[in-house]
């Protein structure tokens, strides 16, 4: 192998070893034997952060606090608790930082329009830069100025 090809060989390894998987930390004995309980468990796992790991699902965390939270995911799931429900006794218990997405309501209405009210301001400034721009252009030449302008052009051109 030559060793460009050798490099590009090395590359693609290091690439294919490097690149993120998608993770799961839940363990063989948290698996529920109903597949559709499962199914719904993994689902809220994905939308519950882990509180150790704090950027991380806890269906994706290994971390001991969120295997306990996946443990009781599940229980609440097998005694019958609706989805909601499992979310509700979640954020009662360890507060709405558990959840990824946090809810729309009055106490987060300043987290969910913040975006909204920066891109608006953008486009505000952007607005009013643009008219300044347009405002501080040079004025368009007097008759006066266009003659003596044709003069100039004519005579370079002689």
């Amino acid at each position: 192998m030559t060793r460009p090809g050798l490099i590009g060989a090395v590359l693609a390894l290091l690439i294919v070893v490097g690149a993120p998987l998608p993770a799961a930390a839940v363990q063989p004995d948290e698996v529920l034997d109903d597949p559709k309980l499962e199914q719904r468990a993994r689902e809220l796992s994905t939308e519950l952060r882990c509180m150790v790991c704090q950027n991380e699902s806890i269906d994706a965390s290994n971390a001991p606090l969120a295997r306990d939270i996946r443990v009781l995911l599940r229980e609440r799931l097998e005694e019958g608790d609706s989805d909601e429900e499992v979310i509700d006794y979640l954020v009662a218990r360890y507060g709405e930082f558990i959840l990824l997405k946090p809810r729309f309501a009055v106490h987060t209405l300043l987290l969910w329009l913040t975006p909204v009210v920066v891109l608006a301001l953008g486009g505000v400034l952007a607005v009013v830069n643009l008219r300044k721009r347009r405002a501080a252009a040079a004025p368009p030449l007097s008759e006066r100025e266009e003659a003596a302008l044709r003069d100039i052009l004519s005579e370079e051109r002689s």
